[in-house]
Formats: structure tokens, C-alpha cells, sequence
């Protein structure tokens, strides 16, 4: 099975770009209710996944005991966040390519799985419930 059945695309999903500042980053997960999203380079190239957490800790971090307000976090940019969470990375990605048990063995872990073209870009996501509807529809009972 392809896993581009599962996907959503990259137009349909938010994202962040890593020269936003830590403001509009927020902002935008707000907007969207999200707690984790995707975040690409300009040229299109998936970066990583950030969360609330991981901008709770670099707020704390790096504040001078003032914390970080809103106004503050318009100086600071995304990539200085990815840049601290050094090799921590919770949501990997797959390839378009990937078998369904790579696939499956990702969104055990995570609620979404970002999905990169052979050259890295990002081009959407698969999320683990579209993966539990398509086989709770492929199981359910046939009507007689």
C-alpha cells in the first residue's frame, strides 16, 4: 500500500517556517489550536517538529530571570529554538517511499507523521487517525 493514500498535503496542513520569530510561531499554533507542528526551511526542506514545550524550555532557558514576553519573543527567530534542541527529535519523518510498517511503527509514537519527498522537502503529513479510520473501515463488518 502506497502511504500517499494517508497523506494530507503540504497545502492543507499549518506549518512554520524557522525564520519566524518565536511570536509568530505561536501565534499561528494558537490560531490552529496545534501543540506540535512542522517546521521547513524557506527552500522547502523539512526541519523538525517544535511544540509548546520546546518554547517553554528555551523561554526558561534563556530568559534573564524576567522570563520572555510576547514582545520580547519578536527578536527572537525559530531556528534559535531548533538550534538548542540539539539531537532530540520526537516526530521523525518517513519518506513518500516507506513501507506501511515504517509508517505505522512512526505514528504509534506520534499523533502525525511528516512526510518528505526523495530530496527531504516537506509535503504534507499522515496523521494516526487517518490510519486507524482506514483499517477500522477495512475490518468493519460488510453489511449482509
Amino acid at each position: 500500500m502506497n502511504i500517499a493514500y494517508f497523506l494530507i498535503p503540504k497545502s492543507e496542513t499549518a506549518y512554520l517556517f524557522d525564520d519566524y520569530t518565536l511570536r509568530q510561531a505561536l501565534e499561528k499554533m494558537r490560531a490552529h489550536g496545534y501543540t506540535r507542528i512542522p517546521v521547513i526551511s524557506r527552500s522547502g526542506a523539512f526541519l523538525d517538529v517544535v511544540g509548546e514545550g520546546d518554547f517553554l524550555w528555551y523561554m526558561l532557558d534563556h530568559s534573564n530571570g524576567d522570563g520572555v514576553s510576547m514582545y520580547g519573543a519578536e527578536n527572537l527567530k525559530l531556528r534559535d529554538v531548533l538550534a538548542t534542541l540539539g539531537n532530540r527529535r520526537i516526530y521523525l519523518p518517513v519518506r513518500i517511499t516507506a513501507t506501511r510498517e515504517e509508517l505505522i511503527g512512526l505514528a504509534m509514537k506520534q499523533n502525525f507523521v511528516p512526510v518528505t519527498d526523495d530530496d527531504g522537502s516537506y509535503i504534507g503529513i499522515v496523521t494516526r487517525r487517518n490510519i486507524i479510520r482506514f483499517f477500522a473501515s477495512e475490518h468493519a463488518p460488510k453489511p449482509q
